[in-house]
């Protein structure tokens, strides 16, 4: 099994073992053992679910703290369109910008500008009747991530062109070397990330390799940045983002950056998957591009995102009228080519039960059994998601029958009803004691 990088991490001594992560994980990739969650590496695809749910915050993303600047000659923010609809309605994204560079970068690219880019190359790649449709789009890191575990065989319809992020990195990487003279070892890259599946993408990449060095959470910079808006780079800092793609950070904002053919938005991982599911069956031939968000809301509502994400909802519409409303500022132009993805997206491995045929089939045999005598209430007391669940794993030896609580309580009172049979069993006749002799028996006559 190759070895995966994981952002989403578990504090075993904050967990007190409810079952709340197991039922909402999309990829059944936590169970609860010896009073603990465990994550199963392969299965998890880092979307974050399990820090949104988890009532005792035993669940945590691992991102770069903002020491890692001085780690570069010379350091560029990427904040993502999202990052904007964390303020107030008097902040403007050049107020952000300018805090960010009193923050310690020494400057900025703007993710928006990159989505604004991409937003074109999708539209002539949407155009192109060669590819299965409907098409998925492949800005979310976490349900392309989902593909490769729980629906492989539909990644031939992610579209071959790389996130904002990376774009946006790659530009301000060149711009780097080309204006300031800069190897790219000396420069650092950073995403203000509000999920941790982007920094997952950062450090194992779809592609040969990430444009992005390092990610930082936006709940940990937030205060940093709250506490500069008034610094004197606020007002010299300026905004290159189109409205189009800022709208990127909310869902929807995909599709409406594209505007032509038919198109779906679809938010939040568990809807996400009734869609996934809906096109494996042969389903929604009729839509040209599918925009899935794994976080419900899209970017503003990620796990990492300081505020409330119907509140940003609410700014971020606000914001993007007024950027509608002044006159738009043309990004950067790029080749198709430019954009497209190095290499195709893989399957993971994640599900199959052995690598030798003959014995998947055996277990998957075993499986449909044991699931068969299970009660089928997927209730979870087992520590696994659910009944099928409950009996994989004890084909593959992680678990025991006894784990169910109801097959438990069957050996209890089968037990209970055992001892109950014995107890009513009369024990044999038996006659008096031999008298004793000698001097015992003398004594013992004396004394009664």
């Amino acid at each position: 099994m190759p070895k995966y990088f994981h952002s989403v991490m578990l504090d075993p001594d904050k967990c007190k073992g409810c079952t709340n992560c197991i039922k909402h994980c999309p990829t059944e990739a936590i169970r609860v053992r010896e009073g603990r969650a465990r994550i199963i590496e392969e299965r998890c695809i880092d979307c974050g679910e399990c820090i949104r749910i988890c009532p005792n915050r035993a669940k945590l993303a691992i991102t770069d703290p903002l020491e890692r600047l001085s780690e570069y000659n010379y350091t560029i923010a990427l904040p993502a369109p999202s990052l904007y609809a964390q303020f107030g309605p008097r902040v403007m994204p050049h107020h952000i910008l300018g805090a960010l560079l009193d923050t310690g970068f020494d400057d900025y690219y703007e993710v928006a500008v990159g989505a604004e880019i991409v937003s074109n190359a999708l539209r002539r790649y949407l155009g192109q009747k060669s590819h299965p449709r409907p098409l998925i789009s492949s800005a979310c890191p976490a349900v392309v991530r989902l593909m490769q575990v729980r629906f492989p065989g539909l990644l031939e319809h992610i579209v071959m062109i790389d996130t904002p992020m990376e774009i946006s990195a790659r530009l301000a990487r060149e711009k780097a070397i080309r204006e300031r003279g800069l190897k790219s070892e000396e420069i650092g890259i950073f995403f203000i990330t509000p999920c941790p599946a982007k920094v997952t993408a950062i450090k194992q990449p779809f592609g040969d390799r990430s444009y992005v060095d390092g990610a930082i959470s936006m709940s940990t910079i937030y205060g940093e940045i709250l506490n500069r808006l008034e610094s004197p780079r606020t007002k010299l800092a300026t905004s290159r983002s189109p409205a189009r793609g800022v709208g990127w950070g909310k869902t929807g904002g995909e599709n409406h950056a594209i505007k032509d053919h038919s198109l779906l938005a679809v938010d939040g991982i568990h809807n996400v998957i009734n869609v996934l599911e809906e096109i494996e069956r042969g389903g929604l031939g009729d839509i040209d591009y599918v925009e899935a968000q794994a976080c419900t809301g899209g970017c503003i509502g990620g796990p990492l995102v300081p505020q409330n994400p119907f509140v940003s909802r609410v700014r971020m519409e606000n914001l993007l009228k007024k950027l509608s409303a002044r006159e738009e500022q043309f990004p950067d132009t790029v080749d198709d080519d430019f954009c497209l993805l190095t290499k195709p997206i893989e399957p993971r491995p994640a599900l199959k039960l052995s690598d030798d045929i003959d014995r998947a089939i055996s277990m998957l045999e075993e499986v449909e059994q044991i699931t068969s005598i299970l009660p089928g209430l997927d209730c979870g007391s087992c520590g696994s998601p659910n009944c099928r669940a409950l009996a994989e794993d004890i084909v593959r030896g992680y678990a025991e029958t006894s784990y169910c609580i109801f097959k438990l309580r069957e050996k209890l009172q089968q037990l209970a009803r055992e001892i109950v049979d014995l107890s009513h069993m009369q024990p044999p006749a038996m006659g008096r004691e031999p008298a004793k002799s000698g001097k015992e028996g003398a004594n013992n006559e004396s004394l009664e």
